[in-house]
C-alpha cells in the first residue's frame, strides 16, 4: 500500500484567524463585537432603554430612549467605556456618543 501524502490541514479556528489577519479586517471585527457586546456589558436595565447603533473610528453611537437616561449614561460614560473595553480585551472603543 502507498502512503498518503502528509496533510497540510489545520483546525478551522486557526485557519480563520490567519485569514482574518491576512485580510487586515481584525480591527473592524473587534469594532463590530463592541456593538454586539453592548447589552451584556451594560446590563438588562440599561439595555432596555438603549440600542447600540454603530461604531465609527472608535466612537460607539448609542440611541437612548429619553433625555433623562441620556444624561445618566453620560455621567457613567467612563465606567461603561472601561467595562466595554475590558470585555473586548483591548481598547477598541475610545468614545461613546449618546443620542
Amino acid at each position: 500500500m502507498k502512503k498518503r501524502p502528509a496533510s497540510f490541514s489545520k483546525p478551522i479556528g486557526q485557519a480563520l484567524d490567519e485569514l482574518i489577519h491576512s485580510l487586515g479586517i481584525q480591527p473592524k471585527l473587534k469594532e463590530y463585537e463592541a456593538v454586539l457586546q453592548w447589552e451584556a456589558v451594560v446590563g438588562e436595565q440599561i439595555a432596555r432603554v438603549t440600542t447600540a447603533m454603530r461604531i465609527t473610528q472608535g466612537t460607539l453611537f448609542i440611541k437612548v430612549a429619553n433625555s433623562v437616561w441620556r444624561y445618566e449614561l453620560t455621567l457613567r460614560k467612563k465606567e461603561i467605556l472601561h467595562r466595554l473595553n475590558a470585555a473586548l480585551g483591548s481598547e477598541v472603543v475610545r468614545d461613546i456618543k449618546f443620542q
